[in-house]
């Protein structure tokens, strides 16, 4: 009788034990999920605090893939040179049942999200953002709202985000997704628009019904599934989506995961290519999106610029026209020195791979950052200069007072500095250079720097060349 007794006693204390922590758990979900109104009206401090990792990254990777891959620019043997890769279906104005063919051809068997992350890692980027759905509608997951995805659809038949998210992880590198708006596949978007999908001289009146049970059921997919640290919109210049869609989709991201960043193409205030919101306008967004070009000078808003290494961001199998090295590092810094962020594509081919040329010029890019990454991680703009002429760029380390003038052309005899103050008796390095080097301060000429022989014929050091000063700035 009382080992019964005994037994009870143990399953109710058992009982109440998991009643009480599901009440704790509600409780903290509950505290965890904000308002509508606390999203719309963020406190400084907060977003100040949710965006610190992604303004600290500065770097990361793009990668624009899918079953524009497989024709890679050419569709009836014709070059469709008039656009990029990834908008062959608009450009070459294919019916949505003959692009389907493309589609069931997507085979990448040799993807390798592993490789992939270590690719971006070694390039120096902390963060990835993929195009889990481009305009052309097709999924890389497996999204349970219809069945043209990678899973039902294609040839693969496999989940392409799961493996990237587990390399990611595994890596620790931040991963982000892309998601289009528009849909040129879906008939209640602009699939009836053919054979011009892109336009704004029509609409599709059921709109509203695509948005609710396809396009949000599949971005709470993306959030549930693979917690993604960024959404990444596009397609919002469609005429059916509004400012009022945004805010919808905007607070609900939020309350879902309230630390995710989310682009300002989430809303209807991007102005063009130029990619920030047009001024005095109440539009939801974390950053701005220049596309293919970097702001002129510095703006208090996040800015991220996202632009290519040729003049295509799907893959396109006769664009040679590839960016040299040196220009994508200079982009690095004067993105950096203006306070954004630089997100630089690939477009893997339909086989999985990407392609060597990128390969290449990212791990160029990553034998910089290996010696010269501090001037850019956890860096931000100067008060008043961001560069002094067209060779020199400056940054500065957050919350300290370590400067870098990064210049461009290969050293001689002697540097000048015209914005940067030495503290006195302090040391002037150069980054992937042991010895300090010798250096002197007047009012009239700013600051002087020795440059050793045997600097400017190292091999090591070539590109941009970093040198770090502990000091202040001169006004």
């Amino acid at each position: 009788m009382k080992k019964t007794i005994l037994t009870l006693l143990s399953i109710l204390l058992i009982t109440l034990s998991f009643a009480c922590q599901s009440s704790d758990t509600s409780e903290a979900t509950t505290e965890t999920t904000l308002s509508r109104e606390e999203i719309l009206n963020e406190s400084k401090e907060a977003f100040d605090e949710r965006m610190e990792w992604w303004r600290d990254a500065k770097f990361g990777l793009f990668i624009h893939w899918g079953p524009y891959a497989v024709p890679a620019g050419v569709h009836n043997g014709e070059r469709i040179t008039s656009t990029t890769g990834e908008w062959i279906m608009n450009g070459a104005q294919i019916p949505v049942e003959e692009y389907e063919e493309y589609a069931r051809q997507f085979n990448p068997t040799k993807y390798d999200a592993d490789d992939w992350v270590r690719i971006a890692k070694d390039a120096g980027m902390k963060y990835i953002i993929i195009t889990s759905k481009h305009h052309d509608g097709f999924a890389l997951w497996g999204s349970e709202v219809g069945n043209y995805n990678s899973v039902d659809f294609a040839e693969i038949g496999k989940d392409l985000l799961d493996e990237l998210k587990e390399a990611a992880d595994k890596h620790d590198i931040k991963l982000g997704f892309y998601y289009s708006i528009m849909d040129w596949h879906h008939p209640d978007a602009q699939a009836p628009h053919y054979p011009t999908y892109n336009t704004s001289e029509k609409t599709n009146s059921n709109f509203d019904e695509y948005v609710e049970n396809y396009m949000t059921p599949q971005v709470r997919e993306l959030v549930e599934e693979y917690e993604p640290a960024v959404l990444w919109f596009d397609g919002e210049w469609i005429p059916e989506w509004t400012h009022e869609h945004a805010v919808d989709m905007y607070t609900m991201l939020r309350q879902m995961d309230p630390e995710m960043i989310i682009n300002n193409r989430v809303d209807v205030g991007r102005q063009g290519m130029q990619g920030m919101n047009e001024e005095g306008g109440e539009f939801v967004g974390d950053f701005g999106t220049p596309e293919q070009e970097i702001l002129e000078s510095t703006s208090d808003f996040d800015w991220e610029a996202c632009m290519t290494m040729n003049d295509t961001w799907g893959y396109k199998s006769y664009d040679d026209n590839w960016k040299p090295s040196e220009n994508l590092i200079f982009n690095l810094v004067d993105v950096a020195a203006k306070g954004g962020n630089y997100l630089l594509n690939v477009g893997p081919t339909a086989e999985g791979l990407i392609p060597e040329v990128s390969v290449e010029r990212l791990s160029d890019m990553g034998d910089w950052m290996d010696i010269n990454s501090e001037a850019i991680y956890e860096t931000e703009r100067l008060q008043n200069h961001f560069r002094e002429g067209e060779s020199i760029r400056y940054t500065k380390k957050k919350a300290e007072s370590t400067y870098y003038g990064i210049i461009f052309e290969e050293p001689t005899g002697t540097i000048q500095f015209s914005y940067l103050q030495p503290d006195e008796g302090s040391d002037v390095m150069l980054l992937g250079y042991e010895d300090p080097l010798n250096w002197e301060f007047n009012e009239e000429n700013g600051l002087s720097i020795q440059i050793p022989a045997e600097i400017r014929n190292a091999e090591n050091l070539s590109t941009a060349w970093v040198f770090k000063i502990n000091g202040s700035e001169i006004k």
